[in-house]
């Protein structure tokens, strides 16, 4: 169950995913396969070679793409999310989910 997301951030990030660039959408997130985890991080590219390459910086396994037809991503959880926020400059997300 997603929530603490505004309409305009998911149209937005769906918009730079479309247009393949890598994009970043962190929101709230309950899912008991998951415990400990209250967040999310999507980092989308619909170019699946550029979401590849970018993810081998940080080592993330093309095999752990969530392969959607229109929106494909990486879910980043825990340690890895803060690491890649943090790399990757996105402070307004660390600080607006009290990630750091």
């Amino acid at each position: 169950m997603a929530f603490g997301l505004k309409r305009e951030e998911v149209k937005k990030w769906k918009e730079y995913v479309e247009n393949g660039e890598i994009a970043f959408l962190t929101h709230y997130w309950l899912d008991d396969r998951f415990p400990g985890c209250t967040t999310v991080t999507k980092v989308g590219c619909n170019n699946i070679e550029r979401l590849i390459t970018w993810g081998e910086q940080y080592n993330l396994s093309s095999e752990w793409i969530h392969m959607d037809e229109k929106y494909p991503h990486f879910d980043l959880f825990g340690r890895k999310q803060i690491e890649v926020l943090e790399k990757e400059g996105q402070l307004e997300q660390l600080h607006r989910f009290n990630l750091k």
